[in-house]
């Protein structure tokens, strides 16, 4: 009875934190929240570098899947240096194939790669859940390397949609990829900010470790169904949804 009256208000905190996410991330709009709008696009290609910083910083805001990917990176890393070392090694593999992919034309469909991308927010879930040890006998990969292997793809996510607003004959391409990564990094930081809060203060209820499996879970399902709806636009459309630009 005491036990149950000590954990009902974090139990019913962390339902409250979980139906949030949740929320989220399967809302249908989740799957077109990278979409373009008319206003990016004349930013991007007539604005000034901190307003292209903006679009960065908003896309990255806007990205649910990245957040939620960056959400269950930084599930049980507790240490600040911890949390420093591997949001570096995902910084670092997301700018790479960003700037590379920008400068050299290199796209591919953006709602295939988004689906890609929520499929990485399953893998870490499934980390999470200790599930290469439970069901294939074999501790999971290092951590450290997967965290910049998916930073390569979250980069090449952010490229396809910024080729799609930005033209490759613009004289300031690079400052304003530079821009834009800028951007990016700190919509980044400002959510890391927040989630590296909410896990803390989480973490020290009595309600983190029974809700430990469901809070993944959560974030397992969301990844399904992320990756569910991207395969679902990609497979209405026959072309860009951005027309002449790319």
């Amino acid at each position: 009875m005491g036990m149950g009256s000590g954990i009902g208000p974090a139990f019913r905190l962390s339902l409250k934190a979980l139906a949030i996410i949740a929320a989220a991330a399967l809302l249908p709009a989740a799957a077109v929240a990278h979409d373009v709008t008319e206003q990016a696009q004349q930013l991007m290609l007539n604005g000034s570098w901190a307003e292209v910083a903006w679009i960065g910083a908003e896309h990255m805001l806007t990205g649910y899947d990245h957040l939620l990917f960056l959400l269950g990176v930084l599930f049980f890393l507790s240490g600040f240096g911890q949390i420093v070392r591997f949001i570096t090694a995902f910084t670092v593999g997301h700018t790479i194939t960003l700037l590379f992919a920008t400068l050299t034309g290199i796209t591919a469909n953006a709602y295939l790669v988004d689906a890609v991308i929520a499929l990485t927010v399953c893998y870490k879930a499934f980390e999470n859940l200790g599930g290469f040890r439970r069901w294939f006998g074999v501790d999971a990969p290092n951590l450290l390397l997967m965290v910049f292997l998916f930073g390569l793809i979250h980069g090449f996510g952010l490229s396809t949609r910024l080729q799609q607003i930005t033209l490759v004959e613009d004289p300031e391409l690079v400052g304003k990829i530079l821009a834009f990564n800028v951007g990016v990094e700190l919509g980044q930081i400002a959510a890391l900010v927040v989630m590296s809060l909410v896990t803390r203060l989480w973490r020290e209820t009595d309600a983190w470790q029974p809700m430990t499996r469901i809070a993944n879970a959560v974030l397992m399902i969301a990844g399904l169904v992320l990756f569910a709806l991207q395969i679902g636009a990609f497979a209405g459309v026959a072309h860009p949804r951005v027309e002449g630009i790319s």
